[in-house]
C-alpha cells in the first residue's frame, strides 16, 4: 500500500511540475517577444537618435 501511494504522490509532483514548467516556458516566449517588440518601436530622442526603451 505504501509503495502504491509514494507511486502517485510521484506521479502528481511531476504532473505539478510539468504542468508549472509548461506555463513558465508560455510566459517566457511572452516576455522575450515584449522584449523584441520594443527595439522596434523605441521612441526617438530630440537629437534624432533613437533612445532607450527602457529606464535601467
Amino acid at each position: 500500500m505504501v509503495p502504491l501511494l509514494l507511486v502517485l504522490l510521484l506521479v502528481l509532483i511531476l504532473a505539478g511540475a510539468g504542468f508549472a514548467l509548461k506555463i513558465l516556458w508560455w510566459i517566457a516566449i511572452i516576455l522575450l517577444v515584449v522584449w523584441l517588440l520594443g527595439f522596434l518601436v523605441r521612441p526617438t530622442s530630440s537629437g534624432g537618435k533613437r533612445g532607450r526603451w527602457y529606464r535601467w
